[in-house]
């Protein structure tokens, strides 16, 4: 890879319900690969010509209504795999991988978990734990690998709009960051974190109670690498302002920039 390469990962909260939104977004800031999450669109209703008359490649992997995740590149996409066995048989749509620029790239979109002790709290936890055995399977620490997307947890009470209030709430409940520490215990890097050591930045804020206008918001979009990533992440920041116009997603984007390696 011969030039910087810029990634953004983004929870859009329905990609046809936001599609003016990812457009203006894409053309404004040209990043070279978009990662998309809750995409919310099976495989053969994507506004596949809208993204590629932009100049992307797209690799998708979609369901009606919920879900839904979908890697953009400006640059080949190659060994695309989708959901843990690679070749989708998932029930949920959540997981695909592509390698870009020499880089493996890794989209999430983890389960929300809905309520403490529900069963959807259950698969979240264990869509964690398959997560790591994902990595531990397929790939080496040593090699150039970054997981994105809306994880659904804040790490940490800097990452949260009030620890007391938030803990043991779904999103900041101990079961939930533990799980997270395990897989970061594979060898990833939260690179937002690593650059942005002070507390106060949010990358998700409830459309309910003024959550954005309060600043209510939690920080669980992510941009995790390999170590030898590290000294190349030369930025990563939280568009914040996409976040305040008008019929927004709840999410805001998440950019991080590469130095060639």
């Amino acid at each position: 890879m011969s030039n910087p390469l810029t990634l953004v990962t983004w929870n859009v909260n329905s990609l046809r319900a936001r599609l003016e939104s990812v457009q203006r977004w894409l053309q404004e800031y040209h990043p070279d690969v978009a990662c998309l999450q809750e995409t919310k669109v099976a495989d053969d209703q994507f506004p596949r010509e809208t993204i590629e008359a932009l100049g992307y490649q797209i690799a998708m992997h979609g369901q009606r209504t919920y879900n839904g995740v979908a890697i953009l590149s400006r640059l080949p996409l190659s060994d695309v795999a989708l959901g843990f066995d690679g070749q989708g048989g998932d029930e949920q749509k959540r997981l695909i991988a592509a390698t870009v620029g020499g880089i493996r790239v890794v989209n999430a979109y983890i389960p929300n978990g809905q309520a403490v002790g529900s069963d959807k709290f259950a698969y979240k936890l264990d869509f964690f734990a398959q997560l790591k055995t994902y990595f531990d399977q397929s790939h080496k620490p040593k090699e150039a690998v970054v997981l994105v997307g809306d994880f659904n947890v804040a790490p940490a009470p800097e990452d949260v709009f009030d620890p007391q209030e938030m803990d043991g709430q779904v999103c900041f409940h101990p079961a939930e960051r533990a799980a997270l520490e395990r897989l970061r215990g594979w060898g990833f890097v939260d690179q937002f974190r690593r650059l942005h050591p002070e507390p106060g930045y949010y990358s998700w804020w409830d459309y309910r109670q003024a959550g954005f206008q309060r600043d209510r918001g939690l920080r669980i979009d992510h941009v995790w690498t390999s170590p030898p990533l590290t000294p190349r992440t030369e930025a990563c920041w939280i568009d914040r302002e996409e976040r305040s116009r008008e019929k927004a997603s709840d999410h805001a984007p998440v950019v991080v920039t590469f130095t060639s390696g």
